[in-house]
């Protein structure tokens, strides 16, 4: 798994998957790193009130790892602007059928930044294991 910016999804590397092979990835939330380097921590979003829920995806065939996949990222919303400057496409469940199976045109339009309320767990977990 990897990361894919939404600026990139039309360039060579990405185009391919992102026209004819979208996906939603379930989660139940996403870490980002915290903190001052080599001692950063890990801290989770999630949705208020969603158990599961759905971010933008891509795929493709490898010889190596079989199928893998990517996360669709846009600019990060304003509650997670001090950790980091990206986060994942999270799509409502109204949309993944779009994402899934409309036009390349009807998915990108859903490449936006989250408008709504996000829950941040700040944890003391490394972020890296100690070395």
């Amino acid at each position: 798994m990897t990361n894919a910016r939404e600026d990139k999804l039309h360039t060579a590397f990405w185009k391919d998957s992102f026209t004819r092979r979208r996906c939603l990835i379930p989660v139940t939330a996403w870490a980002e790193a915290e903190g001052d380097k080599g001692k950063m921590t890990r801290t989770w979003y999630a949705l208020p009130g969603e158990e599961t829920f759905a971010v933008a995806g891509v795929w493709r065939h490898t010889a190596e790892w079989g199928n893998a996949y990517a996360m669709v990222m846009v600019n990060g919303c304003e509650q997670m602007a001090d950790v980091h400057d990206r986060m994942p496409v999270l799509l409502p469940r109204a949309t993944w059928e779009t994402w899934q199976h409309g036009t390349p045109e009807d998915a990108f339009g859903l490449c936006l930044t989250w408008a709504g309320p996000l829950l941040v767990v700040q944890t003391k977990d490394r972020w890296a294991g100690s070395r």
